[in-house]
This record gives structure tokens, C-alpha cells and sequence, in this order.
């Protein structure tokens, strides 16, 4: 007896479903075990549009998603490690890699039952059987291809009884035959799904089944490569205008080609109709050809779509994008160490600005009990991030291992300072800033004490990034131990505040929740005072006046 049609349309939706778990599973096994070495190699080792070009391609067909490729690319270019014509490049190649991807699934569909098992059991061995972190996702990723096979076989099953279906035969080309509507439809499931592979796959197997004719397949490949930008540019929605641009460049250059080709659909349907392919290569060799399409024409005018994008989102000006990039990073002045070294220093200083107007906009939520201030601390994050990434890079071309002993110590001071600076931002952004909106959330009323004592830690704060100028620059011995010894400044108050706030909660002054936070905030703030007084600690140790992790007497 023929399957109904109800159990046909569940176990398609279920092949659906599990070949976008399958899809997720070797994407976060891959970002997990390879992650950094992925941003590395895309930050770094893309100079020029081929290799840009390249490098998305490569990596898309190891993610297996274009949409994940342009959420990482978009937080690059955030961050500032990443030019938004590289960016735009990137993308360009990562819509092919994701078109060819989908391309090996198409034509892979007759191994799909041999392989699926074999992936699928070893997959699982791989992981169970593995204790490292890294083996542990390799097999993550193999369990993910073996579903995503498993998942090709299921569909092209569910859709084998439909040969004889003539009521679905009809509706089908019912709605292939109105051109808008397969656009429509196509564009819709792209967006839905947040794969184009899913679609594609689903339409190859109509095409195999016989319920669509190749004839009718291309509007709805133009629908989903104009549907399939749509994710990425819905995500980074409430990101920084310079995120937002490369996704919404991308789906300019698809979306505005497959405009263009359905504008032009009758002659470009007589000429795919003179090129012989067979129906189950039809969806794919369009999906593949037109990536490949949108890849020439707009790899040479990517300079033009970046300025157009740039004027549909323009900067806004806030604190975070008034720091802008490094600027005092002289490639010409790495022939003299001092002056080089003195660069370094001004821009590390300049990350101390970042992260003094990250601490006050956090205490500026904790006064207002407003959330909105705390929107701008990841971009300030990120805007720390790149900084401590440039300077890292500059003094990296300045130690040559040829330098003075005196130029090697202030290499070490700074890099460190510089490291310590971008740990104190994650502090913020990961602890301080989230306790904030927990306690803004919550209701949770700290008393006029408690905010002065808060506001007495932040001042202790305050004074030592006041303190790291004079470290930093001159490495004067008398300014390096006087930040240094913040930490022990800090500590003497924080412990006269814990011990009274604790004989108040002990006389049930304050309750439990209330009272965790309090405390939680006075070690946020430790941690974060610990990172910027460590800056003065090379110029000490040097003179021979740290005592373990203490000031001897100077």
C-alpha cells in the first residue's frame, strides 16, 4: 500500500530537520576544535582578493554553511581584524564553497546508503571513545556528515512515492509555472531553513522523483540564493554598522543578480535549456553556476558595492567608534627600536581610554539602572581586542632577538600591559557588565553604603589606569611601583568592605541573592584593578624590589 500523503510530508519535514542537525553538528564541531586556527588564517593569511577569494571557499566547504562563514567575517570586521573588501571577498568564495558542498551531497545521493551507516558509527566511536577536546569534535564532525547522508537518503525516499502522486505532479508545476511565485517560495524556504543545501537537496529530489521538470528549476534557484543572504543579514541586525555591512553586501551581490537573471528568464532559460544536463544535476549545476556568475562580475566592483553599503549603513557615532583603529603603528619608524617601542606604548594608553569608558559605562548602568548603556560594551570589547591584537603584532616586527637589554625589557612591559588590558575588558564584558543586568533585571536594590563603597573600589581603579601613563612610557622605577602598589590599596579597602558587608548579612540585613552580587562585583572589580597594576610589575621586578607577588620597601 502506498505511504499516505500526511506520512510523506513528516518524513520529508524529518529529513529536512535532520540534515540541519547534521548541518549544526559538523559546524560546531569544526568551530570548537578548529575555531581559532579558522579566525587566525582568515585574519591573517588573506592578503589579496584571490586568496581572500580562496580561503572562503576552502573554509566554507569545511563549515559547510555560508550563513556561520558570514557571522565569523562579520565579527571580524567588528573587531577590526578584518577590511571590509577582504570581508566582501571572503563571502563571495564562501557562497561558491557552500554551492559546492551542496553540489558533492547532490551527486553523492546514490552512496548515500552505504555511507551514512559507516560515517554514523564511526562518528560515534570517534567521539565516545575519545578523551580530548580536539579528537572529541573530529568525531562530532564525522557523526554530523553520516546524518546529514543519512538525512539525503531520507528525503529522496519521501519523495520516491511522489512519482505517481499526478495531484501533487499538478501543484507542483502549478507553482513552478508562475516564475514570481517559485521565487517566492524559493527565496522563503532559504530563509526558513538557514541552508540552501536543505533546499537545494529538496528540489534535486523532486527532479529525481520526476515531480518537477528541470525546465521549471531555475526561478527557484534564483529565490533561494536571494533567500539564503537573508540569516546572516537577520543576525547582526543589532550588531555595529561595519558587522552589518558585509552581510548586507553580500545579499546585494546575490540578491541583485538573481533580480537581474529573473528579469532575463526566458533567454536564460533557452540557454540552460541547449546545455544537456541530466534532471538530477539540474538544480545544482544552476545553484554552482550562478555563484560562480556572482563571483566574477562582483569580485572586480567589490571597492564599489563596499561604498554602497557604507552609505545605506553609515557610522554612528558613538564612544566605541570614536576610538576608531591604531593609528600611531608607523610601519616606517621599526627601524629604530625606541621610537617603535614608543608607539607601541601610546596605543596600549589608548586601550587604557577603551577600557576606563567600559568601566564607566558600567557603573554609569549600575547609578541609572538603565540597560541601555551596557549595549555599547561588546563593540568596546571587540574595539580593545583588535588594539591588543595590532600593538601584539607591531612589537612582533620590532624583537628581532638583536635588541638592548633595556629594549627588551620594555617590549616584555608592554606586551604584557597590553595582554593585561585585554583581559581586564573581558572582565568587564563577561562578568561585570552581565552581573549589571542580572541586578538590573532582577530588582536587586544594593543600599547608599553599598554604592559608595562601590564607587570608593571604582575610584582605586581609576587612579591605577591614571598611574599606568608614567609606568608605561618611562618606565620610571618610582611610577611603576606606585601603580603596583594599587593592588595592595585595593586590597585593604575591599577587605574592611567584605568583612562589614558580611556581619550585615549574617544579621540578615541583606538577603542571600543580593548579598552574592554585592560580593561578586567587589571581586569583579579586584580582578580588574589586579590586571592593570601588573602593568607596573616588570619595571619593578627589574629593580629588584617585588618580594614574591608583594613590594619590598622602596
Amino acid at each position: 500500500m502506498a505511504p499516505s500523503g500526511t506520512f510523506v510530508l513528516l518524513e520529508l519535514l524529518g529529513g529536512i530537520a535532520l540534515l540541519l542537525w547534521g548541518v549544526r553538528m559538523v559546524r560546531t564541531g569544526i568551530i570548537r576544535a578548529f575555531g581559532e586556527r579558522l579566525n587566525s588564517f582568515l585574519e591573517q593569511r588573506l592578503d589579496g582578493r584571490f586568496k581572500a577569494f580562496s580561503g572562503g571557499l576552502v573554509a566554507t566547504a569545511i563549515l559547510g554553511s555560508s550563513t556561520a562563514m558570514a557571522l565569523i567575517v562579520a565579527g571580524l570586521a567588528s573587531s577590526g581584524a578584518l577590511n571590509a573588501l577582504t570581508g566582501l571577498t571572503l563571502l563571495l568564495g564562501a557562497d561558491v564553497g557552500s554551492a559546492l558542498v551542496a553540489g558533492v551531497f547532490a551527486a553523492g545521493s546514490s552512496l548515500a546508503s552505504e555511507l551514512a551507516p559507516v560515517l554514523i558509527a564511526s562518528g560515534y566511536l570517534v567521539f565516545s571513545l575519545s578523551r580530548e577536546f580536539r579528537p572529541r569534535n573530529l568525531g562530532r564532525v564525522i557523526l554530523g556528515l553520516g546524518l546529514m547522508f543519512l538525512a539525503l537518503r531520507m528525503v529522496i525516499g519521501a519523495t520516491s512515492p511522489l512519482r505517481d502522486a499526478t495531484l501533487f505532479h499538478q501543484s507542483l508545476e502549478a507553482v513552478a509555472s508562475e516564475p514570481f511565485l517559485a521565487l517566492l517560495i524559493g527565496a522563503i524556504l532559504a530563509w526558513m531553513f538557514h541552508s540552501t543545501l536543505a533546499v537545494v537537496l529538496l528540489i534535486t529530489s523532486f527532479l529525481v522523483s520526476g515531480s518537477l521538470e528541470p525546465a521549471y528549476v531555475l526561478p527557484f534557484i534564483l529565490g533561494l540564493n536571494l533567500g539564503g543572504g537573508l540569516p546572516a543579514v537577520a543576525a547582526t541586525f543589532d550588531q555595529p554598522a561595519v558587522a552589518r555591512r558585509l552581510p548586507l553586501a553580500n545579499l546585494f551581490c546575490r540578491g541583485s543578480l538573481a533580480l537581474v537573471c529573473f528579469v532575463a528568464l526566458k533567454p536564460i532559460g533557452w540557454l540552460v535549456a541547449m546545455v544537456a544536463v541530466p534532471p538530477a544535476y539540474a538544480a545544482i549545476s544552476l545553484h554552482v553556476g550562478f555563484n560562480l556568475l556572482a563571483a566574477a562580475i562582483f569580485l572586480p566592483f567589490a571597492p564599489l558595492v563596499i561604498r554602497f553599503v557604507e552609505t545605506l549603513v553609515p557610522d554612528v557615532t558613538n564612544e566605541s567608534s570614536r576610538f576608531g583603529a591604531p593609528r600611531y603603528l608607523d610601519r616606517d619608524a621599526l627601524s629604530s627600536p625606541d621610537a617603535a617601542l614608543a608607539n607601541a606604548a601610546v596605543e596600549t594608553l589608548r586601550m587604557g581610554e577603551i577600557l576606563e569608558r567600559m568601566l564607566s559605562t558600567v557603573l554609569a548602568a549600575l547609578e541609572s539602572k538603565k540597560l541601555e548603556p551596557l549595549k555599547e560594551i561588546p563593540q568596546l570589547d571587540a574595539t580593545l581586542g583588535a588594539y591588543m591584537k595590532s600593538v601584539h603584532k607591531y612589537i612582533g616586527r620590532i624583537y628581532d632577538g638583536d635588541l638592548a637589554q633595556s629594549e627588551a625589557q620594555r617590549v616584555f612591559a608592554i606586551t604584557l600591559c597590553a595582554s593585561n588590558l585585554e583581559h581586564a575588558g573581558d572582565v568587564i564584558k563577561l562578568n561585570l557588565a552581565a552581573r549589571m543586568k542580572s541586578r538590573i533585571k532582577s530588582g536587586i536594590e544594593f543600599s547608599d553604603d553599598e554604592l559608595e563603597q562601590l564607587q570608593d573600589l571604582s575610584a582605586v581603579v581609576y587612579a591605577s589606569l591614571r598611574l599606568l601613563p608614567a609606568a608605561l612610557s618611562t618606565s620610571d622605577v618610582k611610577a611603576s611601583a606606585r601603580l603596583a602598589a594599587q593592588k595592595d590599596k585595593f586590597r585593604e579597602i575591599e577587605q574592611a568592605i567584605v568583612q562589614q558587608h558580611l556581619v550585615e548579612t549574617l544579621g540578615r540585613k541583606r538577603t542571600a541573592r543580593g548579598s552574592a552580587l554585592f560580593v561578586d562585583l567587589i571581586r569583579d572589580l579586584h580582578r580588574i584593578n589586579s590586571h592593570i597594576a601588573s602593568a607596573g610589575y616588570p619595571v619593578v621586578a627589574a629593580a629588584g624590589l617585588l618580594n614574591g607577588s608583594r613590594l619590598s620597601d622602596w
